[in-house]
């Protein structure tokens, strides 16, 4: 969990608190802390109290972002850190268009983790 960089803060448009995460997908919050432990999400330190923040595009609903935690794995595994898996998500892309979050809550998926691939090489 990173204290987030005012240039990546102002790419994501809107954020959202693990106990609101956590009444969204009806879970504990502890089980959001859990998805975080394990990748699936990222959550950072901002605001004045420092606490812990999801990008809210990170959230459909009631559920994860359908192909998020893969993608993000990806960008670990391409020896990104949080920030620079944020920077990626949210600066616009014009081969997608929009940004890799925009794509992903649109369900093209497919096409941004060919993307997230193709930054290995």
């Amino acid at each position: 969990m990173t204290e987030i960089d005012a240039k990546i803060d102002a790419l994501v448009p809107a954020w959202l608190h693990l106990p609101d995460i956590a009444e969204m997908l009806d879970i504990e919050v502890t089980r959001v802390r859990q998805l975080v432990r394990e990748g699936q999400l990222i959550a950072v330190r901002r605001g004045e109290n420092r606490a812990l923040q999801v990008p809210a595009a990170f959230i459909d609903g009631d559920k994860v972002v359908k192909g998020l935690a893969g993608t993000l794995t990806l960008l670990r595994d391409d020896g990104y850190n949080d920030e620079e898996m944020l920077e990626w998500l949210f600066t616009p892309d014009s081969t997608l268009p929009g940004t890799p979050a925009e794509a992903l809550s649109e369900n093209r998926g497919t096409e941004v983790k060919r993307r997230a691939q193709a930054l290995a090489f």
